[in-house]
């Protein structure tokens, strides 16, 4: 859906309070966590705005966010 929210508590309710501790107490934690957002913003806009871009651009943008998303919940998990 275009526009549509994936940011890590969204995506994860569940693992709320646990996001929130480590991207205070992890430094390269909280680095990825800016690096995925800002990726997730960049999606929406592109989505929200129309902008012309090519398919393979949007796409490859979702995949980088999605190993983002599962390196992410690998250590929130680990």
């Amino acid at each position: 859906m275009l526009g549509e929210k994936h940011d890590l508590v969204h995506e994860f309710p569940e693992l709320e309070g646990k996001i929130e501790a480590m991207r205070a107490e992890s430094a390269p934690f909280a680095e990825l966590m800016d690096q995925y957002d800002g990726l997730d913003e960049r999606v929406r806009k592109l989505e929200e705005l129309g902008t012309p871009v090519a398919d393979e651009t949007i796409e490859d943008l979702k995949k980088e966010r999605l190993l983002l998303k599962d390196k992410l919940y690998q250590l929130l998990r680990g």
